[in-house]
């Protein structure tokens, strides 16, 4: 079991832009690696009897009580628009865990894909689109590079359209996902360490998002994250930051009531007031409910997100990330920084 001694977290405006880059990145790939075993488990009960408390990394079980792998389905084998590859013959399947050939401390697909974009952005010293659409093509047409089972629906919508004929650029789905904000912090922080302004940084991670997720919902959704990432890059503290904008009620995956219910553990939150389900509107407040009520320590909240189960790596990538944007790297326990394992 891992130990963590807590040292108070202040947030602080001379966290370096590299440091606060670096945290980002890394929260993001901590909190859906520490998820990804108990992903999409919606008994709790049944998920600590099989894995116990997760606070460190471990494998994924083979077999999944809660899965629905095999109500899911994507047909095309041209190799232009294959994403599934030897994965496939486990779609339709019973009891398949959806990162079943993952190892402990590994990344989910759309955490590898973060990894990728942030790779291209540190080539180049910006956000290229044309260029990233090429490297997601490239990279989602090799699914034995990723080893992950499951390929979310907005991929697979992707390349649905893309078989249809639609160019490229134009092959985005209506989405409603919290997976599609993924990237928002991670490739914000990273072109903002890199010297670029917030809205110049906003801008790119908008039409970063829009490559695979479309519809007003998810560029609302965007928008909000940005707003409350471009104050934590200036230094304000999680606690002060989240609290002004609850109160003011005015972001629109950032309301309800977060405050009252920060007072409440999250075993009477979490799957009561806001499903752990993946709908933005449900796991957006949720993730800002951990995110307020353990301010000062992401490893309480990180194991807290990925024992509620659901798409905890969804949360959990996001609530990594704010924690890492305005603490640094060192804000997550040394076990689970060196204990990541980096898939591309």
């Amino acid at each position: 079991m891992s130990t963590f001694c807590l040292v108070k977290q202040t947030p602080s405006s001379n966290t370096t832009a590299a440091a606060r880059a670096e945290g980002a990145a890394l929260g993001a790939m901590i909190g859906d690696a520490l998820a990804m075993p108990a992903h999409w488990y919606y008994n709790r009960e049944a998920l600590q009897v099989q894995l116990g408390v997760i606070d460190h990394f471990v494998d994924p079980p083979r077999h999944h009580p809660d899965s629905i792998l095999w109500r899911s389905q994507y047909t095309p084998t041209e190799p232009e628009f294959d994403i599934l590859g030897d994965q496939r013959t486990y779609w339709g399947q019973r009891g398949v865990h959806y990162h079943q050939f993952l190892r402990a401390g590994e990344n989910t697909l759309n955490v590898q894909l973060v990894q990728r974009v942030l790779h291209l952005v540190a080539q180049g010293g910006g956000y290229d689109r044309e260029a990233w659409i090429d490297e997601y093509l490239r990279f989602m047409r090799n699914p034995a590079g990723h080893r992950d089972t499951y390929v979310e629906e907005c991929h697979r919508g992707f390349f649905l359209n893309l078989r249809r004929g639609r160019p490229p650029e134009r092959c985005a789905v209506i989405e409603k996902h919290i997976g599609g904000m993924v990237p928002v912090i991670p490739l914000y922080a990273t072109l903002r360490s890199l010297g670029h302004g917030h809205a110049e940084a906003s801008a790119a991670v908008q039409s970063h998002v829009a490559v695979t997720h479309g519809g007003a919902q998810v560029e609302t959704a965007v928008a909000n994250l940005l707003m409350i990432t471009g104050e934590l890059w200036d230094g304000i503290p999680i606690s002060e930051c989240l609290l002004e904008h609850v109160r003011r009620q005015d972001l629109e995956f950032f309301s309800g009531p977060i405050e009252r219910l920060s007072g409440l553990p999250p075993t009477d939150v979490l799957g009561r007031h806001f499903s752990t389900a993946c709908y933005l509107d449900e796991s957006m407040p949720a993730t800002a409910y951990l995110a307020l009520r353990y301010a000062a320590d992401p490893r309480e909240a990180l194991i807290h997100n990925t024992m509620a189960g659901g798409d905890n790596c969804g949360r959990g990538a996001v609530l990594g990330a704010l924690y890492g944007v305005a603490l640094g790297p060192d804000a997550f326990p040394p076990a689970w920084r060196e204990g990541l394992r980096p898939g591309v």
